[in-house]
């Protein structure tokens, strides 16, 4: 039986069990083993035994990376390091990076739970996955590498860049899964397009997606131009890595978290408190199996809704609409690029690559929008809807926008996360 049969299998009222176990676990080794936990925990009057039930871990505090920045690097570890055998690190804008570390049994967990999500995506022992997310601290590359050779695939490792390359090696290699950011599979999709390739006559069949917030309308340009099932896969290097959660290919309806590994909850992010499943807040995750670097309760900062399970009884996350840090404030009007990058997408004569700019006008924000025409598109009807998507955006988000139209390649391009947003206030 394959690991994801046992968890199409698996109960409610089994896998509730093997959560409270796991988490009483967890909440034992951080308090005996990492001073900064314990210290919180004192300082909010919990300790492991406070955990009667799930319902419990709310009165426990919540960790942010505020605190993983301020015990760099290796101040919140809770094995004696030379257990580890990993680390990896967060390339954050600001500040210090978060560091993140791994024994053997969390490489193997991790492994386990990116092999699952390769498998809820469709493949199978014996396809060849090309890993073009980035190789080194970052989590991506070595997260997929070793989940899709434990899932008994054959992987191809070329990570992010040379985009001729990764186009070539699509065909000569006749690879049948890519594992990518979705605006780098655009740049791919559009180097497909420039050497005259049918992307019909590729054997690619999947795409596994994550590392950045995607739209729906993203996806089915990706799955109309690259001929592919476009699936999700949500992660970061704080909780574990890719494979926190993955979507089903048999019904894309949001990423189901593996939750015998990982704990999930939706909260207020203004007050804290835990909402009920359905409702939309910021997500955040408590590890159940990792030794090296648990966290407990750590705020994503991503904005999301708990779903039940659809294809197994783990519960989904809704699309990322958003993150709670990433919010731009634009003369009152709270925006998401997200919001933006769905309106983008409506318009047929629009490329999909983009950048939002903000700046100051006197004592006022101003937004603009950098922007390419499809290539082949007469600049009379990319010019139209330039000033369709102008009104749209104004109607139904609320701020006006300046509109800045590029040649074609003048939006900048990323061989990893795309950078959406200058701010220049």
């Amino acid at each position: 039986m394959s690991a994801l049969m046992e968890v199409r299998k698996t109960s409610r009222d089994q896998l509730e069990s093997l959560q409270l176990q796991r988490l009483r676990s967890t909440l034992e080794h951080v308090f005996e083993h990492c001073a900064p936990y314990r210290e919180k925990f004192e300082a909010a009057g919990v300790a492991p035994d406070s955990l009667k039930s799930l319902a419990d871990l709310a009165k426990f505090p919540f960790t942010t990376k505020d605190d993983l920045r301020a015990h760099y690097p290796f101040g919140l570890f809770s094995v004696p390091r030379e257990q580890v055998v990993r680390i990896h690190a967060s390339s954050g804008t600001t500040g210090k990076p978060t560091v993140v570390g791994y024994t053997r049994e969390d490489i193997e967990h991790w492994a386990t739970c990116v092999a699952r999500s390769i498998e809820a995506a469709g493949g199978r022992p014996g396809d060849r996955v090309q890993v073009a997310y980035g190789y080194g601290l970052f989590t991506g590359g070595l997260g997929a590498h070793y989940g899709a050779e434990k899932l008994g695939c054959t992987v191809i490792p070329m990570s992010g860049g040379q985009t001729e390359k990764q186009v070539q090696l699509l065909q000569d290699f006749e690879t049948d899964i890519i594992m990518v950011t979705p605006s780098y599979m655009l740049n791919i999709a559009d180097e497909i397009d420039r050497q005259g390739i049918d992307p019909a006559r590729l054997k690619l069949r999947i795409g596994i997606f994550g590392a950045e917030p995607w739209t729906p309308a993203m996806r089915e340009a990706i799955e109309a131009r690259c001929h592919l099932d476009a699936t999700d896969i949500y992660g970061l290097s704080e909780v574990m890595g890719p494979g926190v959660a993955q979507e089903f290919v048999e019904s894309k309806d949001g990423p189901t978290v593996w939750e015998d590994h990982f704990y999930p909850e939706v909260i207020d992010p203004d007050t804290g408190a835990v909402l009920a499943d359905g409702e939309e807040g910021e997500l955040v995750f408590t590890s159940l199996t990792k030794r090296a670097f648990p966290v407990i309760r750590y705020r994503t900062r991503d904005l999301t809704r708990l779903l039940p399970g659809s294809e197994c009884v783990m519960r989904r996350m809704a699309k990322i609409t958003g993150r709670s840090d990433d919010m731009l404030i634009i003369r009152g009007v709270n925006v998401f690029p997200s919001q933006i990058e769905e309106l983008i997408l409506r318009f047929p004569a629009l490329a999909p690559h983009y950048q939002i700019e903000l700046s100051r006008a006197g004592n006022m924000d101003a937004l603009a929008l950098r922007l390419e025409g499809q290539p082949g598109v007469e600049e009379a009807e990319v010019q139209q809807q330039l000033g369709e998507l102008r009104n749209q955006i104004k109607s139904l988000v609320g701020i006006s926008c300046a509109m800045e139209l590029l040649p074609e390649g003048g939006v900048p391009r990323s061989e990893g996360k795309a950078k959406r947003v200058v701010d220049r206030r």
